[in-house]
């Protein structure tokens, strides 16, 4: 099995069924947006701070694995030249909706992202990548590759799971209330979960996850170049999660690349 092809389809499939990540925003929002009001999420519901962004009128914005009809209309909007790249072919149909809607110019391109040779070096001046490489095996290739493609002094704003979640099985946890430790870390589905179990969540199309450590997700960045210049934590819009009821679910950072080209 290919965990990134299992990927594009069952997030083709949360997108026709309008997940929370497939929901595209209203004229409203973009209306907003127009007149310099606006807010996006890296996680899963604090607004990534202001100031994380700067002046994005003119500003070459990559929103990297983050199609659905939200952030990347947002930015088109608020003055932004906006890239959005994707694994999912519909997630990439929601942003060319808004887009078609609201008359907003955004590029849609899919593919995997590790993986952005279509991407010329030093094109962007932000990439925006929210939770994602919670179902990418590999996010170092991930860190390269926005590294490669953000101009000198760039920034890269990112958000992934809280590695700490994966020693759960959050199956027994919701019927027991309890979070008992069964797995060790680093975890994947595809090596982690018993057979019948991977069987089954294959045959729902549901998508792959692969948890990473610390080490990889910030520990990565800096060995991709990056400089750290911005963290903070985000719980769940679930209350009945057990795991959010005592830590949080998932960081977000804000890095940057050297002002001037090595």
């Amino acid at each position: 099995m290919n965990p990134v092809e299992h990927n594009r389809q069952a997030w083709n499939q949360q997108a026709r069924a309008h997940c929370v990540w497939s929901r595209p925003v209203s004229p409203d929002v973009i209306a907003r947006a127009r007149n310099g009001d606006w807010e996006v999420v890296l996680t899963p519901k604090r607004p990534v701070p202001a100031a994380w962004f700067g002046d994005l009128r003119g500003a070459r914005v990559l929103c990297l694995a983050s199609g659905g009809g939200q952030q990347a209309p947002v930015f088109a909007a608020a003055g932004a030249r906006v890239t959005s790249y994707d694994l999912s072919d519909e997630q990439l149909a929601l942003d060319a909706l808004v887009a078609r809607r609201e008359q907003l110019d955004i590029r849609c391109m899919q593919g995997d992202m590790g993986d952005l040779r279509a991407l010329a070096d030093q094109s962007f001046d932000l990439v925006f990548h929210p939770v994602a490489n919670v179902f990418a095996p590999d996010p170092c290739r991930v860190w390269r590759e926005c590294h490669r493609v953000l101009r000198p002094g760039g920034a890269l704003l990112a958000g992934f799971m809280n590695p700490d979640l994966f020693l759960f099985d959050h199956e027994i946890a919701d019927r027991s209330g309890r979070l008992e430790v069964c797995h060790r870390l680093p975890y994947s589905d595809t090596a982690s979960l018993a057979g019948d179990r991977l069987q089954a969540k294959v045959a729902r199309n549901e998508p792959l996850e692969f948890s990473h450590s610390l080490d990889i997700q910030i520990g990565g960045q800096l060995a991709a170049g990056f400089v750290i210049r911005g963290f903070y934590e985000d719980g769940s819009n679930d209350e009945t999660w057990v795991f959010a009821r005592h830590a949080p679910v998932a960081f977000a950072t804000r890095a940057t690349t050297p002002d001037v080209a090595c």
